[in-house]
């Protein structure tokens, strides 16, 4: 009896912080074009980034804490991809088109819009000119 009341608590405590860390997840709501037709709305935190039709790139860490953005450095994130690939999204779409994602950056690019950058170099990137491609999303409360 005692073992099965650990095990039900146990298993609770387990699905509460599943829970809360899919909670946790920010929600973005594709604003460019290029976000609408390829990525469309995303959800995103420190382990990782889901895109509209369930398919996700999970970081393995935040690498730094700001990059280089239209010759600036500015606030950000840069997180390493844990497992490098290049996910199908909406009609058949890439986030690079060709080469697997290996970092992705993200930062406010003003008044409730947030960018994000996806790379395929071996090296962390230090400036958004390296990006394969860049998306726009609105901020979502």
């Amino acid at each position: 009896m005692r073992t099965t009341l650990i095990t039900v608590f146990l298993a609770a405590i387990s699905s509460a912080a599943c829970f809360s860390s899919a909670m946790a997840a920010d929600h973005y709501s594709a604003s460019s074009n290029t976000a609408m037709s390829i990525t469309g709305d995303v959800d995103m935190d420190d382990a990782g980034i889901t895109f509209e039709n369930g398919k996700e790139l999970t970081f393995s860490d935040l690498i730094a804490d700001n990059l280089v953005v239209d010759g600036k450095r500015v606030p950000g994130s840069v997180y390493r991809v844990a497992q490098p690939l290049d996910p199908e999204l909406k009609n058949g779409n890439r986030l690079c088109g060709t080469g697997k994602v290996t970092y992705l950056a993200t930062w406010s690019d003003g008044d409730g819009s947030t960018a994000i950058a996806v790379f395929t170099g071996s090296r962390p990137p230090r400036s958004d000119d390296e990006s394969c491609a860049t998306y726009s999303y609105q901020d979502q409360e």
